[in-house]
Order: structure tokens, then sequence, then C-alpha cells
């Protein structure tokens, strides 16, 4: 994350919300500060259940005020806000069940609403969980080794990605084996279009 991400985006008139992460421990300092310290501006509550799994969501939006004032940040932030998640995963074969609580922190350009931002975030979740983790694990970015012209390589891995996606029938690993048997002619069968 980098105040020229926000600059851009400031002048594109794009909204913007990126997590704090460890590598900004200044400004992830100075947020947690700010969140024991101010009361919010506004809060929202969720769960959601299924699958063994029950998970609570609690959204908090802060002003950044005083706390990122006289730091780089104070002109890019313009709402700071808190995700806090309680997951309880039950075991189906013993019945325990596994409770984690994770808190995150998130920094907006623009003033936000608790529902705006937890739609959001939810929304990158889903990208995050679907797209990014079918490309570093099922089609193997992460395990690649080609050094030489790389960035070709990764479009061929996002071309097949994009087609498979379209033409699903199972899971992506099970679609991703059958082009493999099936050959290059499958993949540009599912390219078809067809003829009224």
């Amino acid at each position: 994350m980098s105040k020229k991400l926000f600059e851009v985006a400031q002048e594109a008139k794009i909204g913007l919300i990126v997590q704090v992460k460890d590598n900004q421990p200044t400004l992830r300092a100075a947020i947690e500060r700010l969140t024991t310290t101010f009361a919010p501006h506004d809060c929202a509550q969720s769960r959601n259940h299924g699958r063994n799994r029950d998970e609570t969501r609690i959204v908090t939006i802060f002003a950044p005020s005083e706390a990122l004032a006289g730091t780089d940040w104070h002109p890019h932030v313009a709402s700071i806000i808190q995700v806090e998640r309680s997951v309880a995963t039950r075991n189906p074969s013993t019945g325990l069940l596994h409770q984690t609580n994770e808190t995150a922190f998130y920094v907006a350009n623009r003033p936000i609403t608790c529902p705006r931002a937890a739609k959001a975030i939810r929304a990158h979740w889903k990208i995050e969980n679907t797209s990014h983790y079918t490309r570093d694990v099922t089609m193997g970015e992460d395990l690649s080794r080609i050094r030489t012209n790389p960035g070709i390589f990764a479009r061929m891995r996002s071309f097949g990605f994009n087609i498979l996606m379209v033409s699903k029938t199972g899971t992506m690993k099970q679609d991703r084996y059958r082009a493999a048997l099936a050959g290059v002619r499958y993949l540009l069968s599912l390219l078809a279009i067809p003829k009224r």
C-alpha cells in the first residue's frame, strides 16, 4: 500500500478501500490506538451460518481525526474501518467447536457507511477466495519457476482460467484435468459461438 495509489485514486475520483497489514507498522499502530481511544462513527453487525460454520462480523467505522494528524497519511485517509470476525467451526466427526477471532483494519479515501464497507470487503474476499486461490493453487502460479518472459505464461494461464470459469461443469481442478486429457481442441471448442 502506497500513498501514490491514493493520489492516483483521488485524481481519477475513485473510491478506495485498502487493508492495513503488518508491513505498515507505524500506520497500523496509530489506527489501533485510535480504535481503542475514540468512539466509533458507525457500527454494524452481521451473522452467517452454514456448512458447520457460524461467523459473526462487526464492522466499525472511525473518523481519522487526530490519530493521523501530522503524518503523511492524513490527507489520504477519510475513514478507518475495523472488521472483527469471530468464527466457530464445528468438526463433523467429533462435534467439537473451534473458535477463531480476527481483527483487520482498512483505510478508505472517502467517508463510507458500515453496510457499504462490509459489502465491499466481502466482495474482495470472494474474489480472493475464488480467483486468486484457484490461480495460486489449482493453476500452480505460486510454484511456477519460469524466469524468461513469465508474463506470457501468466497470460496463457489467465486465458485457460477464464475459459474454464465460463464453461464450468465441475470443480476447477476437475475441469482442468478434463481439458488436459482432451487437449487444446477441447478448450477451443468451449470458445465456439453457437450458430443460429
